[in-house]
C-alpha cells in the first residue's frame, strides 16, 4: 500500500455517516465482539435511512463457516419509523484475503472497491487492519481491469471493463449495463484511483491526456488471465452455494420478505411464528396470498 492509496482509502472510509447509522453499526459491532463494521450501498452516499441499510461486520479470529458470510435482517424502531438493516458478518481476516484476492471469491473486491464507510472500529489496530484490506481490493480490481481493460482508454473504460466481467461471473438480478450504473453515481469516487492503485500493485502506465496505457507484459497479463478464468468459472457455483445456505440460515428472513413484499406490491404479510421459523416453506403460501390479492 503507498502513502497515496493509504490517502484515498482513508478519505473514502471517513466519508460522512449519519448518526442513526453510526448507533446501529456501534450496537453490532459491540453485540458480536467484531473488530469492525462496514457500511455500504447507495444510503452511504445519499444519507438516507429509508430501504434497508447493508452491513459488513468483521469479526476476530479465524472464520467458522466454511460457506460465508452469515447473513441477518434486523429492524429497529427510531422516532416513530422503523429502521431496516440487512448484515453480513464474516472474520476480519477472511475480508482481508478476499479483498486482496487471496481467495477465489469475486464479491469483497469487488464491492469494496466500490465506495463504503468504516462505520464503527474497536480500535486504530482494527481500522488499520481495514484500511489495509480495502486498499487490497482496489489493488486487486485495478490489476484485473489492466488485464480485461483496452489496451489504451479512459480510466472508466477500464472500471466498466472490470465491473462487467464481474457482473457477468455472478448471478445477479440487475439489468446489463449496471457496470454504468456504477461509474455514473460514484464518479467522484474513482476519479483518480486507478492510477494510484497501479501504482500500488507495481503496474506501470503511460499516460496521454485522458488516455492510460498500462504496461503488461505477455507473462504478467496472462498471469492475471488465468487467475480470473479459474475465479469466473467458480463464480456462479459460489454464489449459488450462498444461496442455498442462506435459505436456511437468513436469521429475519421471513420478516425481510414480508418486508420487500409489501414494499413492492402493497400486499401486507403477517409474519406469524410458523412463518418466521419456516419462511422456505411459507414461501409458496404467501406467493399465492399475494398474487390472489393482487388479482
Amino acid at each position: 500500500m503507498t502513502p497515496a492509496l493509504e490517502q484515498r482509502v482513508v478519505a473514502a472510509l471517513d466519508a460522512p455517516i449519519v448518526p442513526e447509522v453510526r448507533a446501529i453499526a456501534a450496537a453490532l459491532g459491540h453485540e458480536a465482539g467484531a473488530r469492525a463494521v462496514l457500511f455500504y450501498g447507495s444510503n452511504l452516499r445519499t444519507g438516507s435511512l429509508d430501504g434497508v441499510l447493508d452491513f459488513y461486520v468483521l469479526l476476530p479470529g479465524r472464520q467458522v463457516e466454511r460457506i460465508w458470510p452469515r447473513v441477518s435482517y434486523r429492524e429497529w424502531p427510531a422516532d416513530g419509523v422503523t429502521l431496516r438493516a440487512k448484515i453480513a458478518t464474516l472474520s476480519l481476516e477472511t475480508f482481508a484475503r478476499a479483498a486482496g484476492g487471496q481467495s477465489r471469491d469475486t464479491t469483497i473486491w469487488a464491492r469494496f472497491v466500490q465506495p463504503a464507510g468504516l462505520a464503527w472500529a474497536a480500535d486504530e489496530a482494527a481500522r488499520g487492519a481495514v484500511v489495509a484490506a480495502v486498499a487490497g481490493a482496489a489493488v486487486t480490481a485495478a490489476r484485473l481491469a489492466a488485464a480485461l481493460g483496452p489496451v489504451q482508454g479512459t480510466a472508466e473504460a477500464y472500471w466498466r471493463a472490470l465491473f462487467r466481467a464481474t457482473y457477468r461471473a455472478e448471478f445477479r438480478v440487475e439489468k446489463p449495463g449496471r457496470e454504468n450504473d456504477i461509474l455514473s453515481v460514484n464518479a467522484g469516487h474513482f476519479a483518480g484511483l486507478l492510477p494510484i492503485a497501479w501504482e500500488a500493485a507495481g503496474i506501470a502506465f503511460d499516460r496521454d491526456g485522458s488516455d492510460l496505457r498500462p504496461r503488461l507484459g505477455v507473462r504478467e497479463r496472462a498471469r492475471i488471465e488465468r487467475w480470473w478464468r479459474t475465479r469466473a468459472r467458480l463464480g456462479k457455483p459460489f454464489n449459488l452455494l450462498r444461496l442455498v445456505k442462506a435459505s436456511t440460515t437468513f436469521d429475519g428472513a421471513a420478516r425481510y420478505a414480508a418486508w420487500k413484499i409489501e414494499r413492492h406490491t402493497g400486499v401486507p404479510i403477517a409474519i406469524t411464528p410458523w412463518r418466521e421459523k419456516h419462511p422456505v416453506l411459507a414461501a409458496p403460501a404467501v406467493l399465492w396470498r399475494v398474487w390472489r390479492s393482487r388479482r
